[in-house]
C-alpha cells in the first residue's frame, strides 16, 4: 500500500461519518465505537431500548460502506440452517442425475444484523460461533467460506427479559466491542423529530467498498504501539481477575475476570481509533476510550455485587482507577 493510498483511505473516513450522520443524529461515541470494530476486524454488541436506531444505524452503515446486508430477525422458533442454510435435493433434468447441493443461508454476507439476538434458544446462537470467529461455516463436512470482510453486529433489548436468553459467556467473547446506546440529548431528540416527520428522505451515498474495507483493516494493524502502553493494557487486563488483582472492588466483587482475547481487542480497538482520528500511534486516551466497551461483557461479578446493585460499569472504572496506566 503506498502513501498516496494510505491518504485516499484516511480521507474517505470524515465523508464517511458525514453520510451516516444524514440519518443518524447525535450517537457519535456509539458511531465512533462501531467504525472501531469494523476497522479493528471484529464484531459489535449493540444494547439499546427500543426506538433509539439500532437496526436503523446497521442499515445507513452499510449503504455508506457498499458491502453485502443482509438482515436475520431472530426469533425463538429460528432454527440453525435458518441462519447457516441447508442442502438441497437437485435433479439434472437431461441425465437424471441426482445430487445435493448447499443453499447458503443470510449469514453470507459482508455486514449481517443479527436483531434481537437474545429472542432465540442457545442451540441458534451458538451457530454463529463459528462464523464469528473463523471465518467459514461448517455443514455435512464441508467448509465454506464466508465473504471478506465479515462483520457482524447483533442487537438485544435489555428491558424484555421474559422469551429471551441471555447470551452464554463464550458467545459474549467472541463479541469485539459491547456497545450501549443511551437516550439522545434534548437538542438531538428534537432533530430527530424535525427530520423524521416530513417528507425529506435522506439518500446514503456509498463511501467505502469492500476492498477500501479490507485495506483499512489492514492499516488498522500497522498502527504503532508503545511496548509500555501494551504492557499498560496487560496489566488491567489481568486486574479484572480476582484470584491475581490488586483492585479491592475486584477482590470483593469479581467472580470470573477477561481472558487474553480482552488484551488482544483492547489492544486492536486502540489503533483502529487512532487511525480514525488520523494517527498512526495508539495512546492511553484510546486505551481509556475503549476499555468499557471491550471488558463490561467480559467480567463477571459475585452475588454481592448483584445484592449491592453494582455492575461490570462499576467495575471498569474502578480498573481505571486503581491500575497505572
Amino acid at each position: 500500500m503506498t502513501e498516496q493510498d494510505v491518504h485516499r483511505l484516511l480521507a474517505k473516513i470524515p465523508l464517511l461519518k458525514a453520510e451516516i450522520g444524514k440519518v443518524i443524529v447525535g450517537q457519535q461515541q456509539v458511531l465512533e465505537e462501531v467504525l472501531v470494530a469494523l476497522l479493528a476486524g471484529g464484531h459489535a454488541l449493540l444494547e439499546g431500548v427500543p426506538g433509539l436506531a439500532k437496526t436503523l444505524l446497521v442499515r445507513t452503515l452499510a449503504q455508506a460502506t457498499d458491502l453485502p446486508f443482509r438482515r436475520i430477525q431472530f426469533t425463538p422458533d429460528l432454527m440453525p440452517t435458518d441462519i447457516l442454510g441447508t442442502e438441497i435435493l437437485e435433479e439434472d433434468h437431461g441425465t437424471g442425475h441426482r445430487s445435493f447441493k448447499f443453499n447458503p443461508g443470510p449469514i453470507f454476507a459482508s455486514l449481517v444484523l443479527a436483531d434481537e439476538i437474545n429472542r432465540t434458544p442457545p442451540k441458534t446462537q451458538a451457530a454463529l460461533l463459528e462464523a464469528m470467529q473463523e471465518g467459514h461455516v461448517t455443514y455435512a463436512g464441508q467448509e465454506h467460506a464466508l465473504p471478506k470482510p465479515f462483520f457482524l453486529l447483533a442487537t438485544q433489548n435489555p428491558i424484555e427479559q421474559s422469551g429471551t436468553y441471555p447470551l452464554p459467556e463464550a458467545q459474549l467473547d467472541r463479541f469485539l466491542l459491547y456497545v450501549r446506546i443511551g437516550y439522545p440529548t434534548e437538542q438531538e431528540e428534537l432533530a430527530v423529530l424535525t427530520g423524521t416527520t416530513g417528507t425529506a428522505r435522506p439518500e446514503v451515498q456509498p463511501i467505502l467498498s469492500g476492498d477500501d474495507v479490507r485495506q483499512l483493516q489492514l492499516l488498522t494493524r500497522q498502527v504503532s504501539i508503545s511496548e509500555e502502553l501494551v504492557q499498560q493494557v496487560n496489566r488491567l487486563v489481568r486486574a479484572t481477575r480476582p484470584a491475581t488483582s490488586q483492585v479491592k472492588f475486584i477482590q470483593d466483587y469479581g467472580r470470573w475476570g477477561a481472558g487474553p482475547r480482552a488484551g488482544q481487542a483492547l489492544i486492536l480497538c486502540a489503533k483502529a481509533r487512532a487511525l480514525l482520528q488520523g494517527r498512526f500511534a495508539a495512546t492511553q486516551d484510546d486505551v481509556r476510550a475503549l476499555a468499557p466497551a471491550v471488558l463490561r461483557h467480559r467480567i463477571l461479578l459475585n452475588f454481592n455485587a448483584e445484592a449491592e446493585g453494582l455492575t461490570t460499569e462499576d467495575a471498569v472504572v474502578a480498573l481505571l482507577r486503581d491500575v497505572q496506566l
